[in-house]
Parts: C-alpha cells; structure tokens; sequence
C-alpha cells in the first residue's frame, strides 16, 4: 500500500467516525426530537433556547460526563420558579448536593421543566461552569 492509499484510507476512516459525533445537533439543537437542549462535553448545545409560556424544555445529556442544569438564583426573572437537576430549591442547595454526588445527569439522561413566566431564565453546569458551560432559556409571552 503507497503513501496516499494510507493517508485517505485514514482520511476517510476518521471522517466516518465523526459523523456520528457531529449528527448529535442539527439548527435547532437537537437532531431527535426526544430533547430540546443537548449536553456536549462542556457545552449546552443550543446555548439559548426561545420558548413560550407554558412550554417544556427537556435536557438530554449526550456525552459521556455527568451534568447537571442548575438555574442561577440571580438569573430567574421576577416570579420565575428556581430550577436544578436533582430538584433542589436554589442554587446553593444543588452546589452543596453536587460536592455529596447528588443532582448530576448521567450519559444519556434527561432533565425538564415547564416554564410558566415570560423572561430570560440563565442556566449553568456546575462540573462545567469554568469551561464556560453556561445557557439560557427565554421565554416569551
């Protein structure tokens, strides 16, 4: 086998393999439509999600790290409900539930919430929160 036979063959064999990698999203963050928000290795893919009042927004974990969507409590707009993976009641309760392994969603999990309030609700993995693992659900009236 010459030089170039090997380097396409290894080419090719590296492009199939990131196919499956990269079907994982389509335009609007999901290329099934069992969840609205996926879970990258450091990343919530989209970032912002717009909804309307009422919706419900599922997070699916589709990489191989534990996560977790964990609302910030300055990030909720007026009469928003908190929300966190693990069903804690504010921000500090998941950070605490997090260092005792609690709240976390394995490969292939799932978390959701229904969102009753207009406004823009901000979001965070708590693993993940220094590579930036940050997002946002707006909703809108």
């Amino acid at each position: 086998m010459n030089r170039r036979s090997v380097l396409a063959s290894g080419a090719l064999a590296t492009a199939g393999a990131l196919s499956g990698c990269l079907a994982v999203f389509n335009s609007t963050g999901s290329a099934n439509d069992d969840f609205d928000v996926g879970m990258g290795d450091s990343v919530y893919e989209p970032a912002e999600l717009t909804v309307s009042v009422g919706d419900t927004v599922v997070w699916k974990n589709t990489s191989g790290r534990s996560h977790t969507v964990t609302a910030y409590d300055t990030g909720i707009p007026d009469g928003g409900a908190y929300f966190a993976s693990g069903g804690f009641d504010d921000e500090q309760a998941a950070r605490d539930a997090w260092t005792r392994g609690a709240g976390g969603i394995v490969s292939g999990g799932t978390y959701e919430h229904t969102f009753e309030t207009a406004g823009e609700f901000e979001y965070f993995c708590i693993p993940h929160e220094r590579q930036a693992m940050v997002g946002s659900v707006v909703v809108e009236e």
